[in-house]
């Protein structure tokens, strides 16, 4: 007789909440095997998760500094002891490589850290009122304060990190926060929300919905949600900027990341770099290299040492600590990556080095001559493949990166300052790299896109200013 599969329920106000009807399955891409489900909570989970999540920002409201450092804190320990434990989960219910699960997590902790000790740095300012002459004997000043409910919409890529990057600055500045993570995901939030809890975070301040559009729709556009959060794709990132109307709304979305070798480059390390950037974790990652432009004349060296740095990268099982490249998240995403080549190739594209597919893995592919109609140039592939493409002028560098929808993070190797100011004025992404590829990311600085790569910035201080809202107090002296 067959044991029944665990089904992961909404947890809200402290509890597994039995909410929604349907349930989604959840399937192990390394395996294939179906592991278990979960329940779609719909507008009845979130319904009841926004009123628990109000009636713990009423309790909560006018905590103060040092309460909020406390808790973060708290939140930082409790996961630090279980590390392990969500790495495995994350290896298992995502495929990524379990050395860089570990990494994650470690991440996360410290990006709650940071947040932690970021907090007594958010200030007001005292404003000069009496500039003007009505002014006179009156006194100004700002102050941030919270918004009061914030909805985190998160992908499976990273499902400690891109939670954790809303969670812990929205509760730095004082706000309750939902959860609505990924299918492949929800492990990974259920297990934090429950740690949080236990370390000592009031209920209701971190409640999770599980399921998939439906919720992720119904917690948009409910109003008594004050701001919406969402990593993920530009379409899906309209659609719910639609639902939520009016309320505040922050974004990372698509991307088509540009990664440019000058001729002055350090070539070897320009090509390890990029192809790191381009196939770990599968290129599952939104700032991962696609799209790689190359001064003509440095094209021979830069492909040879490209294409061998990429068939350095070990290919294979998630669980492995050497594995450089696991499984996708699933078999349609690998279906997907697999499109992408077939339509470069279809249009006259040469592959240097051909992806192939083992299940959900897929191995790294490069491609030339790829065509400016095709999908790997006009899309966001979210997969690893890249392609190869040269110029002549720093001009023509520049016109090939910005020809894309997308402006998230771009990268350009080169030894010369005057290139690199181009490149700064010129470049149109929201952030840039001299000489490190576009996946390379730290959390102290603003990170966010311009034009289809979404609003607003992350970052541990940039964050929590996005969270919070000034409010202007004056008086008469």
């Amino acid at each position: 007789m067959s044991m029944s599969l665990p089904v992961c329920l909404p947890f809200i106000d402290g509890v597994s909440c039995p909410t929604g009807q349907q349930d989604i399955p959840l399937v192990a891409p390394e395996t294939g095997v179906t592991i278990g489900a979960l329940r779609e909570a719909g507008a009845e989970g979130v319904e009841a998760a926004v009123a628990s999540a109000r009636a713990a920002f009423a309790a909560v409201r006018l905590s103060p500094t040092h309460q909020r450092i406390a808790w973060l804190q708290a939140c930082a320990r409790a996961l630090s002891g279980a590390a392990e434990e969500i790495a495995q989960i994350i290896c298992e219910d995502v495929g990524k490589p379990i050395r860089v699960a570990r990494f994650e997590v470690k991440r996360g902790v410290e990006f709650m850290e940071g947040c932690a000790a970021a907090l007594p740095q958010i200030n007001g300012e005292v404003l000069p009122v009496d500039a003007t002459a009505p002014g006179a004997r009156h006194i100004g000043f700002t102050r941030r304060v919270p918004y009061g409910v914030v909805g985190g919409i998160t992908p499976f890529n990273a499902p400690v990190n891109l939670l954790v990057q809303k969670f812990a600055p929205a509760l730095a500045a004082g706000n309750a926060f939902i959860a609505k993570p990924a299918p492949a995901g929800t492990r990974t939030a259920l297990k934090l929300a429950s740690l949080f809890i236990e370390a000592g975070l009031p209920k209701g301040l971190f409640n999770v919905v599980t399921g998939d559009r439906e919720t992720a729709c119904a917690l948009a556009a409910h109003p008594g949600v004050s701001v919406v959060s969402f990593t993920g794709g530009t379409e899906g990132g309209d659609a719910l900027a639609r639902l939520a109307g009016a309320k505040k709304f922050v974004a990372e979305l698509g991307s088509n990341a540009a990664n440019i070798v000058l001729a002055d480059a350090r070539i070897d390390e320009a090509a390890k770099k990029i192809a790191g950037a381009a196939f770990e974790a599968s290129g599952q990652q939104c700032i991962s290299a696609q799209r790689v432009l190359v001064a003509r004349s440095v094209l021979a060296p830069f492909l040879e040492q490209f294409k061998a740095a990429a068939q350095a990268l070990r290919v294979g099982s998630a669980h492995d600590p050497e594995t450089d490249v696991g499984p996708m998240v699933h078999a349609r995403a690998a279906d997907r990556v697999m499109s992408f080549s077939e339509d470069a190739l279809a249009r006259g594209a040469c592959a240097v080095l051909e992806p192939t597919r083992n299940g959900a893995i897929v191995s790294p592919g490069i491609f030339t001559g790829v065509s400016r109609e095709a999908r790997l140039w006009c899309e966001e592939v979210f997969g690893p493949i890249a392609l190869v493409e040269t110029f002549d002028t720093v001009d023509e560098a520049l016109a090939l990166a910005n020809d894309s929808p997308f402006g998230l993070q771009g990268a350009v190797f080169t030894q010369s300052l005057s290139a690199a100011m181009r490149f700064m004025d010129d470049f149109e992404v929201g952030a840039l790299w001299i000489n490190e590829a576009s996946r390379f990311r730290l959390d102290l600085y603003p990170f966010g896109g311009v034009k289809r790569s979404g609003v607003g910035r992350e970052g541990v201080r940039y964050a929590i200013e996005e969270y919070s809202q000034v409010k202007f107090i004056g008086m008469l002296a």
